[in-house]
């Protein structure tokens, strides 16, 4: 190395150390905070044995949300994820947890006792028809639809919804999903796999569906493809079991995308 070589690198080491010093920080912090809000004190036990099966930081990571950003999780259930969405954005930040009156019911007692003594202040749980959500323009950072795209596209044939489930327009729902996130805002979905070439076809018999036609619907409503994980990924999964019962709970086969809202 020439002595003028050496200089100039001693020259440039505070600079090299200053960006090191503020890059790191922002890392570990970002991942910490995903972590922290899957160990948070006093969540249920029933959340926690389901953590071993979602990988919920992970996940949570992909989809980048941060303290102060205003998330929606549309079809939450019980609220699991709304939950954990909630310990990240923080005190400033705000989840909307969205159901429709079928999930309401389907999940009344853990929603109940997840929502019980406003335990979790910046989640508001709101139910809604899908098809009419009022959603005002550009007011979200991020939306979660977890394992439950399928059923935007579910059609009660045999009567198990109890008459509960409403025809769902789901050219619609994604318009209005498009038209609620803000440009750049991030779409989080995880779904259960479809067989190739079954597009939408078992969303009502397996409740599942195809990936590649998922990626179609998004980006002809305005989204772009930024990541994919095969984190939930189960080759064994043969793909032709209903999804939420029997041997296979747990362990379907689910792909992983995050979309970015396309800047107008």
């Amino acid at each position: 190395m020439t002595r003028n070589l050496f200089s100039r690198l001693l020259r440039q080491a505070p600079l090299l150390l200053c960006v090191l010093s503020v890059c790191a920080p922002f890392h570990v912090n970002a991942a910490d905070a995903y972590d922290a809000a899957v160990a948070h004190p006093g969540r249920s036990a029933a959340d926690l044995k389901r953590d071993a099966l979602d990988h919920p930081a992970d996940i949570l990571r992909l989809s980048g949300i941060k303290p102060g950003m205003r998330v929606a999780d549309v079809l939450a259930g019980d609220g699991y994820y709304s939950e954990l969405a909630g310990y990240v954005v923080g005190p400033k930040g705000k989840v909307f947890m969205i159901n429709n009156a079928a999930f309401d019911h389907w999940s009344d007692g853990p929603l109940q006792a997840r929502l019980e003594s406003h335990r979790l202040g910046n989640v508001e749980h709101e139910t809604l028809d899908l098809n009419h959500m009022n959603l005002a323009p550009g007011s979200l950072d991020a939306v979660f639809l977890v394992k439950v795209y399928h059923d935007l596209y579910w059609v009660d044939r045999d009567g198990s919804s109890e008459g509960l489930w409403p025809k769902i327009d789901t050219s619609a729902v994604l318009d209005q999903l498009s038209r609620a996130l803000k440009p750049g805002g991030v779409l989080l979905l995880v779904d259960h796999s479809a067989k190739p070439g079954s597009g939408t076809t078992v969303a009502s018999g397996l409740h599942r569906i195809e990936e590649s036609y998922a990626i179609k619907d998004f980006e002809s409503h305005g989204f772009k493809v930024a990541a994919k994980s095969d984190l939930l990924r189960r080759p064994d999964d043969a793909r032709d079991q209903v999804s939420y019962k029997g041997p296979i709970l747990g362990k379907t086969d689910r792909f992983v995308v995050v979309f970015r809202k396309s800047a107008p």
